[in-house]
């Protein structure tokens, strides 16, 4: 064990979190736009529009969980 954290290490640890965070959002929305513009801009009946929104949400939620995962997980590399 290495003790407890400093308190520079704890707002580094903060600040890392606070980014993963606020990219993999802005990463999931670009994505979910990107993927729905079909259904968000076309002219496309119901269930195609369904089926475009509900890929784009897929899409949306890999990506965030992806970026949100990777980022962690290099800051905790760096910090070994």
């Amino acid at each position: 064990m290495t003790g407890p954290r400093t308190r520079d290490e704890r707002d580094a640890l903060t600040i890392e979190i606070v980014f993963a965070l606020v990219t993999a959002g802005l990463l999931a929305a670009v994505l979910y736009v990107a993927v729905a513009s079909p259904a968000l801009f076309g002219d496309l009946d119901r269930a195609h529009e369904r089926a475009w929104q509900g890929a784009a949400l897929a899409v949306a939620i890999a990506g965030f969980a992806i970026r949100l995962v990777r980022t962690l997980w290099l800051f905790s590399r760096q910090n070994r």
